[in-house]
């Protein structure tokens, strides 16, 4: 009997396997670098908030180890801009409960296992008492356990708070100092999202000309990848709300913003129809489903308008500009030829839907889009 032999990649296959592995590693170091760079004044903010919360603490103040300030001051602010002021609010509450709590229990029963257990149980059922949020009551559990183990005694209670406000303090004036960077990030990642629909709709037009499978396969697997993006639009539109409404410096920011968040779903559901064209044309490619080339001139012409819609959002402007591109093009698809084949009537629809969804970016109406495209030829 023969001895089994283990079953070796062929090198055309050793070396597909290791690109696409090289290709993920890319692709991961390229996202994690970005989501530092997303959030580097976030960064700084606190370290410099850390900083300046010892310092007032120990050489204005006059506590030796003001330990709490700075501790207080990172917590509050944290890397996201949405709900600063909740935050400071609750940490500076919730290190007042906590250190109340701790020091009480304390100077009564001593430490240990179970009183330490008792401290973290009292000092979160005050907190639940008071209605007050997660954040608040992780704040009050945690303190009291610093006050209990680390820094047991009743004699540091009142530096002890002192110093959660100080941090508070400079938290709270740090959160109305807000760099332009969460600003302007709902427009350029809103621009991303719609050259992403333009770069599909490329390559739709691509395979619609070329019929290769093998393209479309590749096309249909980056559309599916594209959920991503949606969810950092709408963080991006949500972080810049809540910094126009926590620092009075970007309150004029308010409009545009607001218009930039009503744009999410119309992006999302332009991107989302987008998808399916690519899978009905990667489908026909598949099979080998002739699909009309005035078809693929119609997505090309389509990314062309997308490309204006590209430029008007990333000058931080509502694409109205854009508007009589996608009309005409929405005209066009009434005056192609028929095909007899399904799947390519299915494409021709689709890209209808896409013009539609389009023209609710430029400010139209959802029924007023649907109606500013002739019905198709029949």
């Amino acid at each position: 009997m023969e001895s089994e032999r283990p079953v070796r990649d062929a090198p055309g296959e050793l070396e597909a396997r290791l690109e696409a592995a090289w290709s993920r590693g890319r692709s991961s170091l390229r996202s994690r670098l970005e989501r530092l760079s997303s959030l580097r004044w976030a960064i700084l903010q606190c370290a410099l908030a850390a900083g300046v919360a010892w310092f007032l603490a120990k050489h204005v103040v006059g506590h030796p180890q003001p330990v709490f300030a700075p501790i207080a001051a990172v917590v509050s602010l944290g890397t996201s801009y949405g709900q600063r002021l909740r935050r400071v609010a609750e940490v500076t509450a919730g290190v007042a409960i906590g250190v109340l709590v701790g020091d009480l229990l304390v100077s009564w029963v001593g430490t240990g296992w179970w009183q330490l257990a008792l401290i973290v149980a009292l000092a979160m059922s005050t907190a639940l008492l008071m209605d007050a949020g997660t954040l608040f009551v992780n704040q009050a559990a945690v303190q009291s356990i610093f006050v209990a183990v680390l820094l047991p005694g009743t004699g540091g209670a009142l530096t002890r708070w002192t110093d959660a406000l100080v941090g508070g303090a400079v938290a709270l004036v740090a959160a109305t100092v807000v760099p332009a960077a969460p600003l302007r990030r709902p427009r350029e990642q809103a621009a991303v999202v719609v050259r992403t629909v333009a770069d599909l709709l490329r390559g739709a037009a691509h395979v619609m000309v070329e019929g290769d499978a093998e393209e479309g396969l590749e096309l249909l697997a980056r559309a599916r990848a594209t959920d991503v993006l949606i969810r950092r639009l709408q963080a991006a539109a949500d972080e810049g709300m809540a910094v126009v409404a926590s620092s009075p410096f970007r309150v004029r920011h308010r409009p545009t913003i607001r218009r930039m968040a009503d744009l999410v779903g119309p992006m999302d559901r332009a991107l989302r129809s987008t998808r399916v064209l690519v899978r009905q044309v990667a489908v026909a490619a598949y099979h080998r489903r002739p699909i009309p080339h005035s078809y693929a001139r119609l997505a090309d012409d389509l990314a062309d308008a997308v490309d204006l819609v590209v430029a008007e959002l990333a000058a931080g402007r509502m694409p109205e500009a854009a508007r009589p591109a996608l009309l005409e093009i929405g005209a066009g698809t009434g005056q192609v030829e028929r095909s007899e084949e399904m799947t390519a009537e299915v494409v021709l629809a689709q890209i209808r839907s896409v013009i539609v969804d389009l023209l609710l970016l430029t400010g139209m109406g959802q029924l007023e889009s649907t109606d500013a495209l002739p019905p198709p030829p029949r």
